[in-house]
C-alpha cells in the first residue's frame, strides 16, 4: 500500500513537471544548416586569394625553370671539359642542385603557409557572418551540413550566407 502511494506520488509529480515544462518545449525552435564548403568556394574573396596564390606559384615556377635550365646548360658544358675542369664544374652543378632543392622546398612551404593563413581568415569571416545571420534571423541553431544525415532544402541557408559574404566583400573594395 505504501509502495502504491509512493508510485502514485511519483507519477503525479512527473505529470506536473511535464505539463509545466511543455510551454518551454513548445518554444519556437528555428534550425538551419549551411554548407561551409560551398560557402567557402563561392565566396569571391576565396577566388581572389586563389588567383593571388596561383600568380605567386607561377612566378616561383618560372624561377625554378630558370634554375633547371641553368643546371642543364652546365651539364652540357661538362661534356666538353677535361677531367680537372669537369670536377670543378661538377662541384658548381652540385651546389646549384642543392640550391634548387632548397628553393623548391622553401617555395612549397611558403605557399602552403600563405594558403593556410588565407583559409583561416576566410573561415573566420564565414563563421562570423553565420553567427550574425543566425542572431538577426532568430535561429536557435545553424549546423554544418557535414554533421547532417538529412535536412530539408528549406532549412539550407548557404545561399543567404554566400550572398551576404559577397555583398560585404563588394562594399570593401
Amino acid at each position: 500500500m505504501k509502495a502504491l502511494k509512493v508510485f502514485l506520488a511519483v507519477v503525479l509529480l512527473s505529470a506536473f513537471i511535464f505539463f509545466q515544462a511543455a510551454p518551454v518545449l513548445a518554444k519556437d525552435i528555428k534550425i538551419g544548416y549551411v554548407s561551409l564548403g560551398k560557402a567557402f568556394d563561392e565566396y569571391g574573396k576565396t577566388k581572389e586569394a586563389d588567383a593571388v596564390l596561383e600568380k605567386k606559384s607561377n612566378e616561383k615556377e618560372k624561377e625554378r625553370e630558370k634554375m633547371v635550365n641553368e643546371i642543364s646548360k652546365l651539364r652540357d658544358e661538362l661534356e666538353l671539359l677535361n677531367e680537372k675542369s669537369k670536377k670543378d664544374k661538377q662541384v658548381v652543378i652540385d651546389d646549384k642542385l642543392k640550391k634548387l632543392q632548397e628553393f623548391v622546398n622553401a617555395t612549397r612551404e611558403e605557399l602552403a603557409k600563405e594558403r593556410d593563413e588565407m583559409v583561416k581568415d576566410i573561415v573566420r569571416e564565414i563563421d562570423k557572418v553565420i553567427q550574425d545571420y543566425g542572431k538577426a534571423n532568430g535561429y536557435t541553431v545553424i549546423l554544418n551540413d557535414r554533421v547532417l544525415v538529412y535536412g530539408e532544402d528549406a532549412l539550407d541557408v548557404t545561399q543567404d550566407i554566400v550572398d551576404i559574404l559577397n555583398k560585404s566583400a563588394g562594399k570593401r573594395r
